[in-house]
């Protein structure tokens, strides 16, 4: 069977005009005489290749590193106070300072949501790739589109004008991307600033918000879910469509996926989303291999994209040793199992702010602050964030008694063990350094009726 893809727009609709293919196997030609001059002086092409593009960081990608958990870069995170245009949020970057600047993403949540409760689980794993992340609340969670717009451009001038790690910071070099109502105003940013490097919509808006995106200069990702009855296939398909011919573009549909498949862990999409934003913030050209055309059709039920996806700008780099494929996508069905059944919160998430964690008193090697994120019958959602005290930690353990009747089934930035009635989580291989005064957060989900305990922390 084949992989179902989205019908071919036509060129006034998101298709290739004539002139546009003329100007695609021109630069293909254009870069294949480039790699055979640079052989006659060059015994390493791809050195010479590396060194045309300043911005490609990490070693070469395989199947099973774009689809890791993690990256091979350390990650540390920092609480962003509210102010500078928006309420304040998380920010999540590499430690590694001796590779230059990193391009940066701000992230903005749905309606009535918050990106502690929805999107924080896609800091540390972005971050690890090589990303500078920045996840912003909206001043009120009632916000729509066009102030979410306006919240995330504010969110970027701040990361690279003033931040703590504004010195991390390429401002050549950001994108913007959010999820429902905040996937809506990441294509409205993108029309506002088309300075940036490409944008990503989450089930982007909601049927009425009629999004037009042809006058769009972004690069565009739009991923969305198969049984999202809220924003429909139908709806992202009409944005889809409106994306000019001219500009590199893609959509993918997740096989089994509702609306809040994206505020939760998930794996297809970040193995289709981390290629993207490497190709577009860091001019990566050995992630186009996963893309284009589809490397890896498991969970994907859809998908069209404008290949061969070359970054605006972006480096020289060799072509394939072969012309662009133009078969469709790989043939593998879908997978025809229903969808995790862990039930999404059946209530609106807290109106509380996530809590605001200060240095552990002097002597304390670390803190640790628990609360319930989100409820519903039967279980519950809750997160610990880990202090640091006055001086660095290498390492670091938390501790609590579980109520009567709970118990963890899964877990996220720690790594988790019981005894009896007590769980103890400790740091992953990539959190457990924190410098004074910094923190980390891991999440879980529970089962059972939440509980308010007060957990302790050692370090190691």
């Amino acid at each position: 069977m084949k992989l179902p893809t989205a019908q071919n727009p036509t060129p006034g609709a998101g298709g290739r005009t004539p002139s546009v293919r003329r100007s695609r196997a021109v630069r293909w030609l254009t870069a294949g005489l480039a790699v055979v001059l640079g052989l006659a002086v060059s015994a390493t092409p791809r050195d010479a290749m590396a060194a045309d593009n300043p911005y490609q960081r990490g070693p070469d990608p395989t199947p099973a590193s774009v689809a890791a958990t993690r990256g091979p870069f350390a990650t540390t995170q920092a609480t962003v106070p509210a102010g500078n245009g928006f309420n304040g949020g998380f920010v999540y970057y590499p430690t590694d300072t001796s590779l230059g600047t990193w391009g940066a993403v701000a992230i903005v949540p749905g309606y009535s949501a918050l990106f502690a409760n929805e999107e924080a689980w896609m800091g540390p794993w972005l971050a690890s790739f090589g990303f500078v992340v920045l996840g912003i609340e909206t001043n009120s969670r009632t916000d729509g589109a066009d102030a979410r717009a306006t919240q995330l451009l504010a969110a970027l001038d701040y990361l690279t004008r003033t931040s703590p790690v504004r010195n991390r910071v390429d401002p050549q070099r950001l994108s913007v991307m959010g999820h429902s109502a905040g996937g809506a105003g990441t294509l409205l940013a993108a029309l506002r600033r088309p300075s940036l490097k490409t944008a990503v919509g989450l089930a982007p808006g909601t049927p009425g918000n009629n999004l037009n995106m042809s006058t769009t200069q972004v690069p565009t990702l739009l991923l969305s879910g198969q049984n999202d009855g809220t924003v429909t296939p139908s709806y992202v398909q009409g944005i889809y469509n409106t994306l000019p011919a001219g500009v590199e573009h893609a959509w993918a549909e997740l096989a089994g996926n509702d609306h809040l498949s994206f505020t939760r862990s998930n794996p297809t999409e970040m193995r289709l989303l981390i290629p993207w934003l490497k190709i577009f913030l860091d001019n990566d050209t050995r992630y186009t291999q996963f893309l284009c055309p589809l490397a890896d059709s498991t969970g994907v039920s859809r998908y069209s994209s404008t290949c061969p996806l070359v970054p605006p700008g972006g480096p020289t780099t060799p072509p394939p040793t072969t012309p662009p494929p133009t078969t469709p996508p790989p043939t593998t069905p879908p997978p025809t199992t229903p969808p995790p059944t862990t039930p999404p919160p059946t209530t609106p998430p807290p109106t509380t702010p996530p809590p605001t964690t200060t240095p552990p008193p002097a002597g304390t090697a670390c803190t640790a602050t628990y609360r319930t994120v989100n409820s519903w019958s039967g279980g519950f959602q809750a997160e610990v964030t880990v202090t640091a005290g006055s001086t660095a930690v290498n390492g670091w353990t938390a501790r609590w008694e579980l109520g009567g009747g709970q118990g963890i089934s899964q877990v996220w930035n720690g790594t988790l063990s019981t005894s009896g009635a007590t769980a103890t989580v400790r740091n992953a291989a990539y959190n457990g350094a924190l410098a004074p005064g910094t923190s980390t957060t891991f999440g879980f989900l529970g089962t059972g009726t939440p509980t308010s305990p007060s957990p302790t922390c050692t370090s190691p």
